[in-house]
């Protein structure tokens, strides 16, 4: 009969070999699939199409494309002969920048024949009715007609010097990712995080948009004909500028539910990390900062003094300590200031695109990055062309194809996906991930970029 001790003995070695083969956590030997991901974070760009930085990656639907060279129409829906010239409206008021020549032919031409990577072009018009108009029912031949920069939107680069470029050789480069609202920064921010457009009933009329019997525009605004907040208007909360002293040019609160608040409903962590943040909510934001980049800062539940925004809403200091400690929250999104976000106009691409790979190899070198995903994409095109027409979804996008890539140890390697996604399948993600309610029909609807993981 076998001893007590020698039985004591086996039961111990049996219960180190379970241990390393996983089976002494059923929890964790049971993680499939989504599970899996531990962490999901976003890194929000600006303001560049997909032809405009990744038109010449190797394998994607670019510039080499069969039928990508689009030639772009007047007034009269007449080609070109010649682009006209290049404005840069950085300039008050604007005028015709001569860094670049003033009889470029009607295609795509090289930026960075005449402005380097690590210099500022001029910016360009991106607004709500205008991508409509530049996108054209799809044939997307008027981006130089409705275009204030004219053939700056045309100008693309070679992105192979880019950090991020290599990251998206090594990971996944999506190169069907559509941004998910038509025109600019304020409105996509809205859809990442709500998947929908503000309200403001009653706005002054001095700020509502006029249409004509067609819907075309014969006045623009901020706000639509019917109440919707779709170009640049800061938040009646803080931080806004503080020159604007008139409360009707701002928005009223906002109310629905954000993917914040699902998050919470569930009790998953997760945070807002805004460069310039901490300056901004003190009085004296950085030069730099967009106060209308900060869509959480909208809504009541975020409002100033409330608990939510202190304990959500944090600065990029906060998000690179929680890097270093390893305590990055489940979910989150990072906002780099002007100077690091690449929009054209007041900072290069150059100096962004190494803030973030700078960034992301923090992450790699953190205690989670092996149960983490990142996805690095940009808010809009920023009136920049792109060849391929966005598939039609409802009257607010999706806009023009962006840039998006997705680094982690559970993507694939090497790979391009060609899956159709907008900015809402971010949230599909996530929705998915943490088993969550969509935010709305769009979301509901997007492919949930699982296409590009490993999960086997």
């Amino acid at each position: 009969m076998r001893s007590l001790a020698a039985t004591m003995l086996l039961g111990l070695f049996c219960s180190l070999v379970a241990l390393r083969a996983g089976f002494a956590h059923p929890q964790e030997a049971a993680r499939t699939g989504l599970e899996k991901i531990e962490h999901i974070v976003i890194f929000y760009l600006e303001n560049r199409s997909f032809d405009n930085l990744y038109g010449l990656f190797p394998g994607a639907d670019g510039l080499n494309s069969e039928g990508a060279i689009i030639p772009q129409v007047d007034e009269q829906d007449t080609p070109y002969k010649v682009l006209p010239p290049v404005m840069n409206t950085m300039l008050k008021p604007p005028r015709v920048d001569p860094r670049f020549p003033p009889d470029l032919p009607n295609r795509p031409f090289r930026v960075e024949q005449y402005v380097p990577l690590d210099q500022p072009t001029g910016d360009l018009i991106h607004r709500f009715y205008q991508e409509q108009m530049q996108i054209n029912g799809g044939r997307m031949n008027k981006f130089v007609l409705v275009s204030d920069a004219k053939a700056l939107s045309m100008g693309y680069y070679d992105g192979s010097p880019l950090p991020l470029w290599r990251y998206a050789k090594d990971y996944v480069l999506a190169d069907h990712f559509f941004h998910a609202a038509f025109g600019g920064s304020f409105l996509n921010h809205f859809w990442l995080i709500c998947a929908c457009s503000p309200r403001y009933e009653s706005a002054p009329s001095s700020i509502v948009a006029v249409l004509d019997a067609s819907g075309k525009m014969v006045k623009d605004g901020s706000i639509t004909p019917d109440g919707y907040a779709v170009n640049t208007i800061q938040s009646v909360f803080s931080p806004h500028d503080p020159r604007i002293t008139d409360k009707s040019k701002l928005l009223p609160p906002q109310h629905g539910p954000t993917i914040g608040d699902r998050l919470s409903d569930k009790g998953i962590t997760w945070a807002w990390y805004s460069g310039g943040w901490d300056n901004a909510i003190a009085g004296h934001p950085d030069k730099l900062f967009q106060f209308h980049h900060q869509a959480l800062a909208y809504f009541a539940q975020f409002g100033d003094g409330t608990a939510a925004r202190a304990e959500h809403l944090k600065d990029e200091k906060d998000f690179v300590n929680a890097i270093d400690a390893g305590s990055l929250p489940q979910v989150v999104f990072y906002k780099p200031i002007g100077e690091d976000n690449e929009h054209p106009g007041y900072t290069d691409i150059l100096t962004g695109d190494r803030h973030a790979a700078n960034l992301i190899a923090r992450i790699q070198a953190s205690p989670v990055w092996q149960n983490t995903v990142i996805i690095v994409t940009y808010d809009e095109n920023g009136g920049t062309w792109d060849h391929v027409a966005p598939p039609p979804a409802d009257r607010w996008g999706p806009g023009t194809r962006i840039p998006t890539i997705i680094i982690s140890p559970l993507a694939k390697h090497g790979f391009i996906d060609h899956r159709v996604y907008d900015t809402t399948s971010i949230l599909k993600l996530i929705e998915s991930r943490f088993k969550l309610e969509p935010l709305g029909t769009r979301d509901a609807q997007a492919g949930d970029l699982t296409n590009a993981l490993a999960l086997q």
